[in-house]
């Protein structure tokens, strides 16, 4: 990771060298599992040095209820929206890509462009100890839903709420998208991240 860190440091396109330029569109950038923004906080500062305006999604930190957290990431499609009068464009990495191509699908005359990075978009398959983290929390979600006499099946497979419902229809065919992925990907299996089109992917 150390050697990656000053790897990066030392390439012109961390500085934005050679990159095309932006247009000055917000680019809202959305955790992964069990993450928050702050881990994303360079990858929105490269954003804004290339000519876009890095937006942060405050979703907090990405393990509550998927119903909760997409609605948090709606709040704030609705704010850039407003605050630049310009559809925005969504980067999700691992489930933040789930949760921006189900907001895509939710308020499509709001979004220019979804980007998926390491996404399981066509299937959830992930390294056994993610799945199991994983279950820990669904755990600790049904009890704290539980407990507010909500969904009993919130965060599962059997879910219905709307954000869910919206991961599972088409996505929408106007809407640009791309998926980025890698064939090293330590943690989701990198065959189901890519896009049904192949044109829309990038290893």
């Amino acid at each position: 990771m150390g050697w990656e860190w000053a790897r990066l440091r030392v390439s012109p396109v961390y500085y934005g060298l050679g990159i095309p330029r932006g247009d000055g569109s917000p680019v809202i950038t959305i955790p992964g599992f069990m993450g928050s923004d702050i881990y994303l906080t360079e990858f929105r500062m490269w954003l804004s040095r290339i000519g876009y305006r890095g937006v942060a999604s405050r979703v907090g930190r990405n393990f509550d209820c998927l119903q909760k957290t997409g609605e948090r990431l709606l709040d704030s499609v609705d704010q850039a929206y407003s605050k630049y009068r310009r559809p925005v464009h969504l980067i999700g990495h691992s489930l933040g890509g789930l949760l921006a191509r189900s907001v895509a699908g939710i308020v499509p005359d709001k979004i220019a462009s979804v980007t998926t990075m390491g996404s399981p978009i066509r299937a959830i398959h992930a390294h056994p100890t993610v799945i199991g983290l994983s279950e820990l929390v669904r755990e600790a979600v049904q009890l704290k839903q539980d407990e507010e006499q909500s969904n009993p099946d919130c965060f599962s497979g059997k879910c219905s709420c709307k954000v869910v419902e919206s991961v599972r229809n088409p996505f929408p065919k106007d809407l640009p998208v791309r998926a980025i992925y890698t064939k090293t990907d330590g943690v989701v299996l990198w065959e189901v991240c890519k896009d049904e089109n192949p044109d829309n992917n990038i290893e």
